[in-house]
């Protein structure tokens, strides 16, 4: 048996045809639903990018013992436990942390491709003290092949035209539709005909707390995003394509799903994935700037609900409707491979639910930044460090509610999922009750993950 795990970053659920959406266009992901199980309550873990890898990897709760860092020593990944057993482990990325200022994201796999492009935060302003190769890259670009996500997917295709017959693992990390959005222009025409070629980058922040900014710049750069979710949708396809081509069908089994969504303009303007104190034009500040701050960022449901597609030789097509986490991807591949599940991994199997849908899913998930307090430097879009003005705001989803807890008075804020999906009433006050039993739920979760006192104290108590 085979495995090949497609990551493509930040890109939102709501936004695949196999979800309901009518408008995008996401044809080759929409055919892999229809021959696979889809989760319809798949929650992230970690937020955003590498705490999310580590949790994919490791299987375990890494925002309890670690932040956006290089894996400690001792934590074992999946690649690992794969290439113990005698399968080829390969991974073809272009998500650029896993390797940046000592980061080791390539831990346990044999054959590791690193598709340089997409260097920084944006691809085009450059961090101090790296060079960035973006611009080299981009300035070399002559057609859609030469692009980020397109040379990650031929580098996976390529290596598996040689590996096709061994037993393998073959993890494909994408960092579109990441921002910068920039897929060739015809893709964004699709959603923004007369598409003028500009590119938009995302303020982290309200945009109405922007000077000048048009909401029509915020509706072109959703147009953008489209645009990419569309490329790698098709380079997908290519990739899917050839799996059946080769025959592989019958003994691989396939995933895809994401680490995060955005924001593009929900809950009174918000575009991006977190807040910060930034430039006049929106961009972010680095860390020896004034003004490197990291403020209040919610994690609302179009950022912590995930898709994820999981197609197994033998298991029949459907959609699950009980609730998971991205932790429990990885324990769910050692179990299809027919392989013990360390007693170190805290994420569960969806081997079951993927064979019986009726299998009860977790009573709740934990979606969150590392715990950390105000006041505390950590790294949470970049391997740039930003000092917390306000502690990360942790959700807690359950039973058709969805508790954003911050440990400020009057800060948190809880939606009922079933009357609200879009979370426009906050309605906290009237359903204390239920607030409380998931801040419960939360506590319980942190002392069971062995939070260090520091970071668990202020969050003893639910603060009106």
């Amino acid at each position: 048996m085979n495995v090949i795990w497609i990551v493509a970053d930040t890109f939102r659920r709501d936004h695949l045809g196999a979800y309901g959406n009518s408008s995008i266009r996401t044809p080759s992901l929409d055919a892999l639903a229809a021959s696979a199980v889809r989760f319809d309550k798949h929650y992230s873990a970690g937020f955003p990018t590498m705490p999310t890898r580590a949790d994919h990897q490791t299987g375990r709760w890494t925002m309890s013992f670690m932040g956006w860092e290089p894996l400690p020593e001792g934590v074992t990944t999946l690649a690992q436990i794969l290439a113990g057993q005698g399968m080829h482990t390969a991974a073809s990325v272009d998500t650029p942390y896993y390797l940046r200022a000592g980061m080791n994201y390539d831990r346990g796999f044999q054959s590791f491709f690193m598709n340089m492009g997409q260097d920084t935060l944006w691809s085009l302003i450059p961090e101090p003290g790296y060079h960035n190769e973006a611009l080299d890259v981009r300035a070399a670009w002559r057609s859609e092949a030469d692009r980020n996500a397109p040379k990650t997917f031929t580098s996976a295709m390529r290596w598996l035209e040689q590996h096709y017959k061994e037993d393998f693992f073959l993890y494909v990390d994408t960092w579109d539709p990441h921002e910068p959005w920039d897929a060739p222009v015809y893709y964004t025409e699709l959603y923004w005909p007369g598409y003028d070629g500009e590119l938009v980058l995302p303020v982290y922040g309200n945009w109405h707390d922007v000077p000048g900014y048009q909401e029509e710049q915020l509706r072109k750069g959703h147009a953008t995003y489209c645009g990419e979710i569309t490329m790698v949708d098709t380079w997908a396809g290519f990739l899917l394509r050839m799996v059946e081509n080769m025959g592989l069908s019958e003994n691989t089994i396939v995933i895809f799903t994401t680490d995060h969504g955005f924001y593009f303009g929900e809950h009174g303007g918000l575009f991006g994935k977190m807040s910060s104190d930034k430039y006049p034009d929106g961009t972010l500040r680095p860390y020896d700037e004034p003004g490197s701050q990291w403020s209040y960022s919610p994690l609302y449901e179009e950022i912590v609900h995930l898709p994820l597609l999981i197609r197994a030789p033998g298991v029949s097509p459907g959609n699950y409707t009980g609730m998971s986490s991205a932790v429990d991807v990885m324990p769910t591949v050692l179990d299809l491979l027919g392989l013990e599940i360390p007693a170190f991994v805290q994420g569960r199997s969806l081997a079951p639910a993927l064979r019986d849908p009726e299998t009860q899913g977790r009573d709740f998930v934990v979606s969150s930044l590392p715990f950390a307090n105000v006041g505390d430097p950590v790294h949470s879009v970049d391997n740039l460090l930003r000092v917390l003005t306000e502690p990360p705001v942790t959700t807690v989803t359950s039973g058709g509610w969805s508790l954003l807890y911050s440990p400020l008075p009057g800060v948190s804020k809880l939606y009922n999922l079933t009357a609200d999906p879009k979370q426009a009433d906050d309605v906290i006050e009237s359903h204390m009750d239920v607030a409380s039993e998931l801040h419960r739920k939360l506590v319980q979760f942190m002392r069971r993950t062995e939070v260090p006192e520091r970071l668990l104290d202020p969050r003893l108590e639910l603060r009106m």
